[in-house]
């Protein structure tokens, strides 16, 4: 029944061209993983044009988690926890987007999107610790660029198969995020170095005083 009524809701938006297609992905309780792979099935039937597809589908997925991310920001968890069912975002995705976000900091707004478990939900501690709302749209964007260029990519190959390309694009993401955990566990290590490097300074400091 979800599924019908959010396959016509997209067929809706497909009525306003390229900005309907940004515009369905300004709600995030309309999942990318169905506009975009249909976004390139259309395509393929030659009514769209890639290249102008993958922009607007990526400024349209950019400007979307800037909802979850002023959810979080002036609502606060209690009103994120209460409404995120809203936007397809329960407890656990918060709670597990939380400890990500502590552990690895701003670039979660990057590297998080790559992440299926946080791929939503960590828009929700980026507004929660004020970070800085240009910098969390320029990680999005950078992150959705290549995200979108490969769904609609799979929908256009795949043509009247599009739904099939959720399980595609989780096989071909998989050797980036192998790629993309060693890249954060080294950052990780990095971060602690330096931690560790000002610790001492400090302590150094407090023994000449």
């Amino acid at each position: 029944m979800l599924d019908t009524i959010i396959l016509s809701m997209v067929e809706f938006f497909k009525g306003f061209g390229y900005f309907g297609v940004l515009l369905a992905l300004c709600f995030e309780f309309i999942p990318a993983e169905v506009v975009l792979p249909l976004a390139g099935y259309w395509i393929s039937q030659g009514e769209f044009q890639y290249v102008l597809m993958v922009i607007a589908g990526t400024v349209g997925g950019t400007i979307g988690p800037l909802t979850l991310y002023a959810v979080g920001r002036y609502g606060g968890r209690p009103i994120v926890i209460k409404y995120g069912k809203f936007f397809l975002v329960n407890e656990k995705q918060i709670d597990a987007a939380d400890r990500f976000f502590a552990k690895y900091g701003a670039g979660v707004a990057f590297f998080g999107r790559f992440l299926p478990v946080v791929r939503t939900a960590i828009s929700v501690p980026c507004g929660m610790t004020k970070m800085n709302v240009v910098k969390f749209s320029i990680y999005t964007f950078s992150a959705m660029l290549p995200i979108t260029a490969l769904y609609v990519y799979l929908g256009m190959k795949l043509g009247e198969n599009w739904e099939q390309a959720g399980d595609l694009f989780k096989e071909y993401l998989q050797p980036f995020v192998i790629v993309l955990a060693i890249a954060i566990v080294i950052y990780a290590i990095y971060k602690y170095r330096i931690y560790l490097l000002e610790r001492k300074l400090r302590m150094n400091e407090e023994k000449e005083k």
